[in-house]
């Protein structure tokens, strides 16, 4: 009896001497593993400067890059950390571009056509003269040809595209007089970027370049007669109803403006395969949001423009319209024949109108003018 205690307590002795070890082994093991997963952690944190060309607070275009900024940040859970930045407050609005070419930010929300300066081609991954529809934008780059011939034009420049907003068709600007024919161009200064200004050059008008932060108070000096900006939600906002009351649509020059999200290249590589894939699916969420929150305050808006400002809502007519069409396909022509990526870009741009444009006819035109008709509308 004695010699089997003797053995038990040999055997509990044995035992909680191996727990013990295999506590004090799991301890060490646990803080070796924090010790380790906190730099690992820290380690796979990026963090991003963000630019954009808007002005703080813009509807539409600057909460929406705002908007991606932070959906980014949760969709990696924290992981891609974006310091965001409003026009003037980190760069100029049109320095962003050669800023996160640079590699001294790293990403930027804008217009591509700001960027026609350095390559014409530029202007189709935003908008022109008698362009895309935003449903044609979207499978003229996804599915024609459209994001292959951007990476190839965005690489020159140290940079990669996305797709990341949509204004839909756009109004034709705010005139301080009435534009009754082309003639009436003449002589005008107007504030339009892209191919757009392109045709109201050859109209016989000056274009002037002039950041959207700017132009109000540019209209209200009459340093320029007219300014296009994007639609009655945006146009509200910054009080263009205060300098000229004439409100001409449809917008010839941007029947689909894409916003571009423009991300430094070498940047883009060095991220891993999830974070890539989160930086292109947050601009493809953030270009369908865009334009469905255009949709539903546009029309809003207006009314509050007409009713409450004295806004004179005007339509140019086909003698006028007829001369936009006509100047544009000279621009387009022109551009093609500016660069080797020039060329191709336009060429696929008008091939996809051609084919798109041939279905959307007997499609989505078609049935909208039969039921504005039924409904009067």
């Amino acid at each position: 009896m004695k010699n089997d205690e003797t053995v038990l307590k040999s055997k509990k002795t044995s035992r909680r001497k191996f727990i013990k070890g295999a506590v004090a082994t799991t301890g060490i093991a646990a803080v070796a593993a924090s010790q380790l997963a906190a730099p690992a952690i820290a380690q796979s944190r990026v963090e991003a400067v963000m630019v954009t060309t808007w002005p703080k607070g813009l509807p539409g275009l600057g909460t929406g890059a705002e908007r991606y900024a932070k959906r980014l940040e949760a969709m990696t859970d924290g992981r891609i950390k974006i310091n965001f930045f409003n026009a003037g407050e980190r760069v100029g609005a049109f320095d962003v571009f050669d800023v996160v070419g640079k590699g001294d930010a790293q990403i930027y929300h804008g217009a591509e056509y700001y960027w026609v300066g350095k390559e014409k081609a530029y202007g189709y991954f935003t908008a022109v003269p008698m362009g895309l529809t935003y449903e044609e934008f979207n499978a003229w780059i996804r599915f024609a040809g459209g994001q292959q011939l951007w990476d190839e034009l965005a690489a020159r420049f140290g940079l990669k595209g996305f797709m990341c907003g949509n204004t839909g068709v756009q109004m034709g600007g705010w005139f301080r007089k009435e534009i009754k024919s082309p003639d009436d161009i003449k002589g005008l200064k107007m504030r339009i970027p892209g191919a757009g200004g392109q045709v109201i050059t050859k109209l016989g008008g000056s274009v002037i370049s002039v950041p959207g932060g700017q132009i109000y108070e540019q209209l209200m000096s009459g340093a320029i007669d007219a300014t296009e900006w994007v639609g009655p939600w945006n146009d509200e906002f910054l009080k263009f109803y205060e300098a000229a009351k004439f409100y001409y649509y449809p917008g010839m020059h941007e029947p689909g403006s894409m916003l571009g999200l423009g991300v430094n290249l070498a940047w883009y590589n060095k991220l891993s395969k999830s974070d890539q894939a989160a930086v292109e699916n947050c601009a493809t969420i953030e270009n369908e949001v865009m334009y469905s929150e255009f949709q539903a305050n546009n029309g809003l808006a207006l009314n509050r423009l007409i009713k409450n400002h004295g806004v004179k809502l005007m339509q140019f007519n086909n003698r006028t319209y007829d001369a936009f069409g006509k100047a544009s396909e000279e621009v387009h022509k022109e551009n093609e024949a500016s660069s080797d990526i020039a060329k191709k870009v336009v060429q696929s741009f008008f091939k996809a109108r051609r084919e798109i444009g041939a279905w959307n006819k007997i499609s989505s035109q078609a049935y909208l003018q039969q039921r504005n008709r039924v409904l009067g509308i």
